[in-house]
């Protein structure tokens, strides 16, 4: 298998923080994403090894040993075992096998708990077998949508582990959510249960819309007559335009709330967040003389008024 170095794809150095690892991931993931270049298998090919780098250099378990072993470091664990890491042999008394390049069940045990952070659940077999099941390895994966696309509920592929899974998507799901998808991880051992799979979304807002959790807010400009007297207004929705009535002597700045016109709730079926509507209003420019006359008249009756 050809070597890839990691750091190049994310276009860092070897001693790169945490923090410039998510900074370069986020980065080229958005510049390679899939729906920003349709059908170009270059960047399709630089997306995924944009993840695969990710997922093993921002877990400081797999990038320790990747900077040791390099393509090897899948392996670390057997090196290590294999090498000056072995166990010496045990007294007699102990009753256990002196390690000789075979795995007791203790040593077994050892190197899953290393190889997999310790959080490997385990399941014991009955004593007719006298066995260990171990739950396979979570897996974690990054998925990048727009926002028009968790506006509805939707079906999408993501490739994991060179594998591809169809899941659906609820409306209305957060950027940095991550949901578990159970039994969709590594094998497990001995008959155990597969590991899960923990996907984190990434939305990018391909809107006008600025979303706040469930609620959009958006901007419309105003003419000053309308301003003034009021009148109706034609604004975007998230699933089409709406028209809206001005309150004369409506102020910039002021807002106006659309109930239910905001982005979906998550699993709660045709509920939805607020829109609220942002008004600027526009001063005329390059007034002609009648109309700086007409204003001059506006201006003295308001101040006779007073």
């Amino acid at each position: 298998m050809e070597f890839i170095d990691y750091y190049k794809v994310l276009e860092l150095e070897r001693g790169a923080s945490e923090g410039e690892i998510k900074k370069a991931y986020r980065r080229l993931a958005r510049k390679y994403h899939p729906d920003l270049n349709p059908n170009d298998k270059m960047a399709e090919e630089k997306f995924k090894q944009v993840n695969e780098a990710n997922e093993v250099l921002s877990d400081p378990v797999k990038r320790k040993k990747y900077d040791q072993y390099g393509k090897d470091w899948r392996h670390a664990e057997e090196f290590e075992r294999a090498g000056g890491g072995r166990r010496q042999a045990q007294s007699s008394q102990d009753g256990r096998r002196a390690y000789s390049g075979h795995f007791t069940e203790e040593d077994f045990s050892d190197f899953f708990s290393s190889m997999f952070g310790g959080e490997q659940r385990f399941y014991q077999q009955g004593q007719k077998s006298g066995g260990v099941k171990y739950k396979g390895p979570d897996y974690k994966a990054e998925l990048h949508l727009r926002l028009s696309d968790v506006y509805t509920t939707q079906k999408h592929t993501l490739t994991v582990n060179e594998k591809q899974i169809r899941i659906t998507v609820p409306a209305g799901i957060a950027d940095g959510q991550t949901i578990k998808i159970r039994g969709y991880g590594g094998e497990g051992m001995n008959g155990g249960p597969k590991g899960d799979l923990y996907i984190t979304f990434h939305i990018i807002n391909d809107t006008t819309f600025q979303r706040e959790g469930d609620d959009l807010h958006s901007k419309v400009q105003l003419d000053l007559y309308t301003a003034v007297l009021g009148g109706e207004v034609v604004v975007p929705t998230f699933d089409g335009k709406v028209k809206i009535k001005i309150k004369a002597g409506t102020q910039s700045g002021s807002t106006i709330r659309l109930k239910g016109k905001g982005f979906p709730v998550y699993k709660q079926d045709g509920q939805f967040g607020d829109l609220y509507v942002n008004i600027n209003v526009k001063l005329p420019e390059n007034l002609t003389a009648k109309e700086k006359e007409l204003f001059t008249q506006l201006r003295d009756l308001q101040s006779h008024g007073k």
